[in-house]
């Protein structure tokens, strides 16, 4: 998956707002300075979040932007998808249910394609602004979840291993 240098952008500005989320609207000014991100670039990418509400804009003195819902309720899925389109490289999931179904002689092919789309669309739609603004929490809870599968099963190798992937 290729994320664009747009998408990068509205990422990093929907960071900063959640980062000052109920704190008031930050000026796009203020937004561009922070993220070292170019001013007019980012009006573009604000008025399109602004449009599919996810931000919203308050005029006046005190004006700019902030975030419209909750930093846990913004979904990357959402943001990405938005921004650059499907998720994955390989088509959106519906092209490639058709494809494994018509292809038969390519089946296998296309079943990974749709399982690496899935598995990035799942990351994403389960990710929330909060969770990358929190400093990676969900990184944290994976490597638990892991330790707890290893402590509950733990791996046996049987014989030396020589031969087969060396």
């Amino acid at each position: 998956m290729k994320i664009s240098q747009k998408g990068l952008y509205a990422l990093q500005a929907l960071m900063m707002l959640a980062r000052h989320y109920n704190q008031g609207a930050i000026r796009i000014r203020d937004i561009a300075y922070e993220e070292e991100l170019p001013e007019k670039f980012l009006e573009l990418i604000l008025l399109e979040l602004k449009n599919a509400r996810i931000v919203e804009s308050v005029r006046g003195a005190r004006g700019g932007y902030a975030l419209r819902r909750a930093p846990t309720e913004i979904r990357l899925s959402e943001i990405i998808r938005l921004i650059d389109g499907p998720l994955a490289p390989f088509g959106d999931a519906e092209q490639l249910r058709s494809l494994i179904d018509r292809d038969t002689e390519h089946r296998a092919l296309y079943q990974v394609f749709l399982d690496v789309r899935d598995a990035a669309a799942k990351i994403l739609e389960n990710t929330s602004l909060a969770d990358i603004v929190n400093g990676g929490d969900r990184s944290k809870k994976r490597r638990k979840k892991k330790q707890e599968i290893s402590a509950v099963l733990p791996m046996v190798v049987h014989g030396s291993g020589r031969g087969r992937d060396e």
